[in-house]
């Protein structure tokens, strides 16, 4: 039994950015991020995820060594790992998919796998409603990210944002999380309240849209909350983020705190991972819960009716 198993790609990233000199292939992927953030809060971790046969060896040595246990990771030798370019500019992120690993079937599920909270996060649409289905009966909290949904690709790799709605799916998810682009393509609709409250007529228990630095929206229990956002001591790299938010809300929600302190404690660990590069950052648990506790003071200001 684990407290929380990420479900999707891991990736191997290049990242441009005006802060990154000499950009070089760096682990990634909500299994990464999601992971590692519910690490440092002292959750069980473990993926059901698919890698190539360039996946490097110290990857999976530096995920071993962490705590990320990996029994759910299959190894696909004739083919090649999942892949982006990241571009960063003015505050905009142009992604390009350089190669995708095969997808992950039913078959691919470990079957003793369980855990009190599942998150479903694909990257590039490899995860099918069938994997969701056979998810939901492994735990009693299933999470959603659907960022690998509602991508879609030309055939140079360039990333564009698709409609997507699978009622399906979604009927089977109690916490959502993405970014208001996201919810957009899910829904249809531009009003972020009106597309929060078309999410939880699924019966999603919380729903969760994040905004970069202008912090995240919570809809649960028939409320609204803002969050703020937690300010980084620098700001290197924001990839992952929105990952290790998620990973860290949900080691607090599987504890059965309060949803807002969950997001506050989201953010504080995502603005560990923006003062490095990559998975390279990540705050002790105490240093955790002290910019948590600073965002829940001033969060609570903004709750709303």
């Amino acid at each position: 039994m684990f407290d929380l198993i990420t479900a999707g790609h891991f990736t191997i990233d290049l990242i441009f950015s005006p802060k990154i000199a000499s950009p070089q292939p760096i682990l990634g992927g909500p299994p990464t991020y999601v992971s590692l953030a519910a690490r440092t809060l002292d959750a069980k971790v473990s993926v059901i995820s698919k890698v190539g046969g360039d996946f490097p060896n110290e990857y999976i040595a530096w995920l071993n060594a962490n705590g990320v246990d990996l029994s759910g990771l299959k190894l696909a030798k004739d083919a090649s790992s999942t892949s982006f370019i990241l571009k960063y500019k003015n505050g905009e992120r142009r992604l390009q998919l350089r190669s995708r690993a095969p997808r992950i079937f039913q078959e691919d599920i470990p079957k003793p796998l369980r855990a009190r909270a599942i998150h479903v996060a694909p990257v590039a649409n490899e995860l099918s409603s069938d994997v969701v289905n056979q998810l939901q009966t492994l735990t009693d909290i299933l999470s959603l990210d659907p960022q690998g949904f509602v991508r879609r690709f030309d055939e140079k790799g360039n990333v564009r944002l698709m409609r997507w709605e699978d009622p399906q799916i979604l009927e089977k998810i109690d916490i959502y999380k993405s970014s208001f682009d996201e919810i957009r393509m899910v829904t249809g609709l531009t009003d972020l309240r009106l597309a929060m409250e078309k999410i939880q007529d699924h019966g999603v228990k919380v729903v969760i849209v994040t905004k970069g630095m202008k912090g995240s929206t919570l809809f649960f229990e028939g409320r609204f909350c803002d969050v703020p956002a937690c300010r980084p001591r620098i700001v290197q790299d924001p990839t992952g983020t929105g990952d290790a938010f998620i990973g860290a809300f949900l080691a607090e929600y599987i504890r059965g705190k309060d949803p807002a302190w969950c997001a506050c404690v989201g953010s504080a660990a995502a603005s560990f991972v923006i003062e490095g590069v990559g998975p390279a950052v990540f705050g002790e648990k105490k240093e955790t819960y002290m910019r948590a506790t600073g965002v829940y003071k001033k969060g609570l200001k903004q709750l709303t009716a």
